[in-house]
């Protein structure tokens, strides 16, 4: 080491900074982009990752402020715009978010997450016509992929398209067997269709690897509350209201499947009716 000691490299800091990023530590990662920028402000490599890694702490704004000072220098990165949307998108500002997507868009036609993206968030505006028009140029640019065809799946539930959400999501498990959100999901519209007897099997089947899944134990209680197996209905709502009381409660005062049991003591009682 000299006299003065010496710089440390950008690509070693770099490096360094991309596996604290992939060990899940996003705030000790920033502190090496940070030394990477402080000797050249203007590296597109610490600048993108510097604003994936707050957008991962929700320092939205101090985000949005990263990706933009990589626009200025490169104003037609598809990504920058895209996680500069997600950031925007987290804060509320919804327009913003679009047109982000929008610009990612336009500067790559084939990228496939600002499609996926934008198809979330017009999900989110109640446009499900639109978004499922948006999933499907993610499912083209990205066939590989199936996050876009299950979450296609998913807005054909709400559309109460129920035949066709559950061919999705049977497609989608024929191609990726461990996609375990897309098995759930097959599970909830067997369910819609009043095919409770086979929606017990997905979830039973998924209860046999995770076996505190909240979400899976509260469908499986719907499923068995519409078989009129009560006492083994209202055993696994004691299990789930257990895990999540404020969402399971909620959800279980509005389900139509749960009416029957609105006079029974212990249904009132697991969720204060």
């Amino acid at each position: 080491m000299g006299l003065f000691g010496s710089k440390e490299k950008p690509e070693d800091l770099m490096y360094d900074g991309m596996s604290l990023m992939d060990k899940g530590q996003p705030k000790a990662a920033i502190a090496l982009f940070n030394k990477v920028l402080k000797q050249d402000s203007k590296n597109i490599e610490a600048l993108y990752n510097k604003g994936l890694a707050l957008n991962q702490i929700k320092k939205y704004t101090d985000s949005v402020t990263c990706f933009d000072k990589l626009l200025e220098i490169n104003p037609n990165d598809a990504q920058a715009f895209n996680n500069k949307g997600i950031a925007m998108a987290e804060m509320g500002n919804i327009q913003d978010a679009s047109e982000c997507y929008d610009k990612a868009i336009e500067s790559d036609p084939k990228y496939a997450a600002s499609y996926f993206n934008k198809g979330v968030l017009l999900d989110k505006l109640q446009e499900h016509e639109e978004a499922l028009t948006t999933l499907e140029k993610a499912i083209s640019a990205d066939p590989r992929k199936p996050n876009a065809m299950v979450y296609k799946g998913i807005v054909l539930g709400k559309m109460k398209r129920h035949e066709e959400a559950l061919n999705c999501f049977q497609n989608i498990c024929k191609k990726y067997p461990n996609n375990q959100d897309a098995f759930f999901q097959k599970g909830v519209q067997l369910a819609e269709l009043g095919k409770h007897e086979k929606a017990l099997d997905v979830f039973d089947e998924i209860l046999k690897k995770f076996k505190d899944n909240v979400n899976v134990i509260y469908a499986k209680s719907r499923s068995k509350a519409a078989l009129e197996m009560y006492p083994e209905s209202l055993e696994l709502l004691k299990q789930a209201v257990s895990k999540n009381p404020k969402i399971i409660r909620t959800w279980a005062k509005e389900e139509p499947i749960f009416t029957k049991l609105h006079g029974n003591d212990q249904f009132k009682k697991l969720v204060k009716l």
